[in-house]
């Protein structure tokens, strides 16, 4: 019972996560955008108290269900791990802790969390490995599956679908959920949640609570016959069925042992005292609050393809400026802000709906996004990313506020400039302008017949990128924006 309820949730949980990086229309976000809040790495970036309380009471109450229920790539592991118990049963056997590397990896994620390394923490974060392997290997496919039923659907008259546009929004980003995918895939399937209690530092961390936890797996040594067969089918490889003991730190609450056993030796229950090994001694209370304080302290200082306006043709090939400073979204309040709580989830980037969002390529920010305006613009009445983030990196923003954060500001290029180059009246980044920002005077201002180029007002500007997407100079705009490090309000 205790194994179908827990795998129930685990199945819902794992479903809605995935959809929440599929989903284009927003409708799963709305319903379900609680369940990325609620991931351990992310709400302690973001300092979200109530959140890291409920998770660590639930650690200490039930032990480590977090792993095996909430956390979305802990579940596709069981599953990988799960396609190896078919195809040979009984295949895993007891191993001692890797307390060693355990330990180094935790102080790594620390360090990079402290000293603002990014892309590390981007890689080593078990909810942001999931959501690249979901934003970039299952968007496509999602995608491609919906517009072969919206063509279908149109076909019979049917407008409720629409085609969207499929877009692989980031080489780097695809490869490392590629190579994410198949090495934590094959590890799984071969010898269970190895990376869970080697190298993930959340599952370290919450390992250490598990260890004070009420309610655990408890063998009875009366009715234990040693016959191991739970220690065969422990996929966290931590039931060492000779003498009879559990090294709680890597139990991940999955009740297999319990479904497992034949005597009905296993239960899960409170125990006041549990006979613990070596094992058990070496995670000592004082490692416990240690460990539990570098981390707090660590929280501590980290307190549809769209038509363009106008009636004009959708712009392809734009090619990105070279620009000084990375746009970030509003709501970043600054580069230094995302840069120092974003676990790169891409979860902002699938919510995006007018493509201009994407992961970073550069070494400093890998993976974590950016902005860029070749295939849409930053609309002031859009809050989505804003809304989706659950680190923190964007803090959520009014659609009047965002009017008047500026994340950026526009930079006319002479040699670009159609008016310049061509020899025809435009005026599409004036009349573009949602701030009114841009206005359009004599190029010679001695001879009204001249052509009109634009001219901007930085203190107005907003840097929404407008002017630079809808600029028809190709293959670079005669108009982009220029980030600034930190956002002001105008």
């Amino acid at each position: 019972m205790l194994k179908r309820i827990r795998i129930t949730l685990a199945v819902i949980f794992l479903v809605m996560i995935t959809l929440l990086f599929l989903d284009f229309t927003g409708t799963v976000q709305r319903w379900f955008g609680w369940m990325a809040k609620i991931q351990f790495l992310p709400s302690l970036l973001a300092l979200n108290v109530g959140v890291i309380i409920f998770l660590v009471a639930m650690t200490l109450l039930l032990g480590r269900v977090y792993c095996s229920i909430i956390c979305p790539l802990g579940v596709m592991q069981d599953c990988f791990a799960g396609i190896g118990k078919k195809v040979k049963r009984n295949r895993y056997s007891y191993s001692k802790p890797l307390n060693i590397l355990r330990y180094t990896m935790l102080g790594l994620m620390i360090l990079a969390i402290i000293f603002g390394i990014g892309s590390f923490v981007a890689l080593l974060a078990p909810y942001s490995a999931y959501g690249r392997i979901a934003q970039g290997l299952l968007a496509p496919v999602w995608q491609w599956c919906n517009n072969l039923i919206a063509k279908w659907a149109e076909a019979h008259e049917n407008y409720t679908f629409y085609t969207v546009d499929i877009w692989l929004k980031g080489g780097i980003t695809l490869g490392v959920a590629v190579v994410t995918l198949v090495v934590l895939g094959f590890l799984a399937y071969r010898n269970g949640r190895t990376y869970c209690n080697t190298i993930c530092p959340v599952g370290t961390v919450l390992g250490f609570l598990s260890r004070f936890s009420l309610l655990k797996p408890v063998i009875d040594t009366s009715k234990c016959n040693s016959c191991g067969l739970c220690a065969r089918n422990c996929k966290a490889a931590c039931i060492n069925s000779k003498e009879h003991t559990i090294d709680y730190s890597r139990c991940v609450a999955c009740m297999d042992c319990i479904n497992k056993c034949n005597k009905g030796a296993i239960s899960y229950t409170y125990r006041k005292s549990v006979n613990n090994n070596a094992v058990e001694a070496d995670g000592s209370r004082r490692q416990f609050l240690a460990v539990s304080a570098l981390v707090a302290s660590t929280a501590a200082l980290h307190a549809k393809e769209k038509t363009v306006d106008g009636g004009l043709a959708t712009i392809l090939d734009k090619k990105i400026p070279n620009r000084k400073t990375r746009i970030v979204p509003p709501g970043a309040v600054s580069i230094a802000n995302l840069e120092s709580h974003c676990t790169a989830c891409q979860l902002c980037v699938s919510a995006c709906p007018n493509g201009v969002l994407r992961p970073s390529a550069e070494i400093d920010s890998l993976m974590q996004p950016e902005s860029s305006y070749e295939r849409g613009y930053c609309r002031p009445e859009c809050t989505r990313c804003s809304e989706v983030c659950p680190a923190g990196a964007i803090r959520p923003i009014t659609r009047a506020d965002k009017s008047s954060v500026q994340i950026g500001h526009a930079v006319w290029v002479k040699e670009n400039c159609i008016p310049l180059t061509d020899g025809v009246a435009c005026g599409n980044c004036e009349r573009h302008c949602p701030v009114g920002a841009i206005a359009m005077v004599a190029y010679d201002a001695e001879n009204e017949e001249s052509p009109k180029i634009p001219v901007v007002n930085t203190e107005k500007c907003i840097g929404c990128g407008a002017c630079e997407n809808l600029c028809p100079s190709r293959p670079f705009s005669a108009i982009y924006v220029e980030g600034h490090e930190r956002h002001r309000t105008i």
